[in-house]
């Protein structure tokens, strides 16, 4: 890839949010059309495979080191209304990969929770300081400080793992991911959007893709992947069964949706075990898709199977080489 001539780490990009001076915020790793415009140009739009072409090539070992691949991950709105524009100007095609709870009347709130606590909090920092509090009051057993204090290896790990998260940012992700339920991470959100008298339910539809949306990439040459049914945090932590269930949904709407199969996907928030890759290729997926951090360097090969092609944050590529 670009960071280095010889490309001994990674074959695609991964992308999330994006933001305009009209209907998307800016937030926390957020980037405008200019600057998404900017990467690829400083990448080089040549180097950009289709994701037919991708897959491909993947599938038949033939992928040389410097083929990449563009990759919008979580469903959202502003990717279509922001990111589209572009590779259409530049005459390019991606993975979009979709979590396909947001067509039900139970959808995931993992990105409706990220634009309430960019929009009504004037930093994050005032946001984490009072849900902290907010766990300990509404769930008295829970000591913060003896928790943090556990988990301080891992702690010290994620920060220099992901050196753009503060340590804020990295406890936050602790307590939602391994000391909540998802029902009690619910039910803090939702007392907090009571105090910001915040309407949610209107929110939701405009924060994703619609699915007219989801056909109309089909439609001009993109492609439309997994990324399980409701977005669990860690997928791994959940049993077989349950992750059976997730991707096996997952893939039952988007191909009744598109009247197509589908045979991509990516790992949601990077989290995946054995059991997962056992339930890919039960599924029939071909190719599936991880983060790797650009300091990574311990790789013995770039992908280790077809279901971890290693892939970057476009927030790294943005903060290393300073495209504003």
């Amino acid at each position: 890839m670009y960071f280095n001539k010889k490309n001994n780490f990674y074959h695609g990009i991964m992308f999330h949010h994006f933001h305009d001076q009209k209907r998307h915020i800016k937030s926390q790793g957020s980037i405008s059309a200019k600057q998404f415009e900017r990467l690829i140009k400083l990448i080089g739009p040549d180097k950009f495979l289709t994701p037919y072409d991708f897959m491909d090539k993947c599938q038949n070992k033939a992928l040389k080191k410097n083929d990449l691949c563009l990759t919008f991950d979580d469903s959202l709105k502003c990717q279509f209304d922001i990111a589209v524009p572009v590779m259409k100007k530049l005459n390019l095609k991606s993975f979009f990969f979709v979590s396909s709870s947001i067509f039900t009347n139970n959808a995931d709130k993992l990105e409706l929770y990220r634009f309430f606590r960019h929009k009504y909090y004037k930093t994050m920092d005032l946001f984490y300081n009072n849900f902290f509090i907010k766990v300990e009051k509404l769930f008295p057993k829970m000591n913060l400080r003896f928790f943090f204090n556990e988990k301080r290896n891992l702690i010290s790990n994620l920060r220099k793992k992901h050196p753009m998260y503060s340590k804020n940012d990295i406890l936050f992700r602790i307590v939602r991911d391994r000391m909540l339920k998802r029902k009690q991470y619910d039910l803090i959100m939702h007392k907090m959007f009571i105090e910001k008298n915040f309407d949610f339910k209107k929110k939701l539809k405009n924060l994703y893709l619609r699915e007219k949306e989801i056909k109309q990439l089909d439609k001009d040459g993109h492609m439309i992947g997994l990324h399980s049914h409701s977005h669990p945090n860690l997928i791994e932590k959940l049993n077989f069964k349950n992750q059976l269930k997730e991707y096996k949904l997952n893939k039952a709407i988007l191909e009744k949706l598109l009247k197509k199969k589908i045979y991509s996907m990516s790992h949601p928030s990077g989290s995946y075990n054995s059991q997962t890759l056992k339930i890919l290729k039960k599924l029939g997926i071909i190719i599936g898709f991880k983060q790797i951090m650009i300091k990574d360097r311990n790789m013995k090969k770039i992908n280790n199977t077809n279901f971890e092609i290693a892939r970057a944050n476009h927030s790294e590529i943005i903060r290393r080489h300073r495209i504003i």
